[in-house]
């Protein structure tokens, strides 16, 4: 990911002009960074190592939506909206 994509996501997902590392930020900045190693998987399938970071992004992920569930509905209903995170 490069500079520029990373403060486009910030810049779209931030609450206030100095937020950079709420859950909503950090939930946007991971999937991008999943998204990327799920193009990467495609054609370097035997990458287990890369695997491993993927599948700990993924947890964390995973525990940062549930922060927000528990916290903020309305917040995380529209987060999974954007992201397109689930069906």
């Amino acid at each position: 990911m490069t500079k520029e994509r990373k403060t486009e996501i910030i810049k779209e997902f931030q609450k206030s002009k100095n937020d950079v590392g709420s859950a909503e930020v950090q939930v946007a900045l991971l999937t991008e960074q999943i998204n990327n190693l799920t193009e990467h998987f495609k054609t370097h399938i035997h990458d287990f190592s890369s695997k491993r970071g993927l599948q700990k992004m993924v947890g964390r992920r995973k525990k940062l939506l549930s922060y927000l569930k528990e916290n903020d509905v309305v917040a995380y209903r529209e987060l999974i909206k954007k992201l397109n995170l689930r069906k």
